[in-house]
């Protein structure tokens, strides 16, 4: 089970939960902004009964994992088309903006906050009930069906009316056509992420029709390392990865996989299937980091195990640009949820 200091010290442990942003509505009404989807750095302060100087420096000390979260700062013309589409009344010449997942990556790197410990708590008593309780009791029925109807009705607003609306507005926009479609290509991410969550959900509603999350880590248990290496190849080729070879070998240089993702950056993998109760050291991390960038010079590089990761491998991986994909991360990709990484 996931304890409350290993969120706040790992970063790849906050991001394998980042998607259970229910949990901020348990604790306080999060306020949104007239878009719906976004709050500025004083409403995520009052939110957390804290001050603004204190989110401001947690965004400093952080900025980049916050980043990857979805937080952003809008200025210039960029400012000026989201004032407009939002109906946001401000002089204000920049403005950050943190989307509920960013919210909730505050409230895992927030120590003195008590909402914060709050959120906390929540999340690691959803993520051990969705571990330990068979999928048929993982979640009740009504709150499952609200969230997949809820997940619908926003999907539907997305794809029918918000995409359509940048639509036009591009064809008649020459100034601003290379903002607004950036700014389309970033509602039609989270049009994509929504329908891949609902699906999530469709299976966590009728565990007869898919497999259950249960099962899936049983079954790569029980799978042999060159079995485990045709799954992870199956899951990138699923995720719309090109070129996707198995190595296998004594020639494959310290790299078990190569692909290109969609958008033709250079993936390497090297692939773990290990007991649960062993974990991935810094010397593994170090030896496949000079396999993967000096000899295959990667733009991606993945460290797949079916067990945890030491603190100092976590660390040496974050700084070096690998993507640690612990057995939590490995049970969710399996289950249909994307790595953010090859998006």
């Amino acid at each position: 089970m996931i304890n409350e200091t290993a969120l706040l010290e790992s970063q790849t442990l906050r991001g394998s939960v980042l998607e259970r942003t229910d949990v901020l509505d348990r604790v306080k009404a999060l306020s949104l902004l007239p878009d719906g989807m976004h709050v500025t750095t004083a409403m995520v302060a009052s939110y957390f009964s804290v001050t603004v100087e204190v989110v401001r420096a947690l965004v400093h000390d952080h900025r980049a994992e916050l980043e990857a979260s979805g937080y952003r700062v809008l200025a210039g013309t960029e400012l000026s088309d989201f004032k407009q589409l939002s109906g946001i009344q401000s002089r204000t010449r920049s403005l950050a903006l943190f989307p509920r997942r960013a919210v909730l990556n505050i409230a895992m790197l927030l120590r003195d906050s008590e909402v914060a410990r709050q959120v906390r708590v929540h999340l690691l008593d959803m993520e051990y009930l969705a571990r330990t309780q068979p999928v048929e009791n993982s979640a009740p029925q009504d709150a499952t069906s609200l969230d997949a109807r809820i997940d619908q009705r926003i999907t539907h607003v997305l794809g029918r009316t918000v995409v359509p609306l940048f639509n036009a507005l591009i064809e008649t926009s020459g100034e601003h056509r290379r903002e607004l479609t950036a700014l389309r290509a970033g509602v039609q991410r989270i049009e994509k992420r929504l329908r891949q969550h609902h699906a999530r959900l469709q299976r966590l509603e009728a565990p007869r029709e898919g497999r259950p999350l249960a099962g899936v880590m049983a079954a790569m248990d029980a799978m042999n390392g060159r079995e485990f290496e045709e799954h992870v190849a199956e899951l990138l080729r699923r995720d719309g990865c090109t070129d996707v070879v198995v190595q296998g070998g004594g020639r494959d240089r310290g790299i078990d996989i190569t692909a290109l993702t969609a958008d033709g950056r250079r993936i390497v993998v090297q692939c773990k299937r290990f007991a649960p109760h062993l974990s991935i050291t810094s010397p593994e991390i170090q030896k496949f980091l000079g396999a993967a960038k000096v000899l295959h010079d990667s733009e991606v590089a993945l460290f797949v195990a079916t067990c945890p990761f030491t603190r100092d491998a976590l660390n040496i991986a974050a700084e070096s640009g690998i993507t640690a994909v612990h057995r939590g991360l490995v049970e969710e990709w399996s289950a249909g949820a994307a790595l953010t990484v090859l998006e």
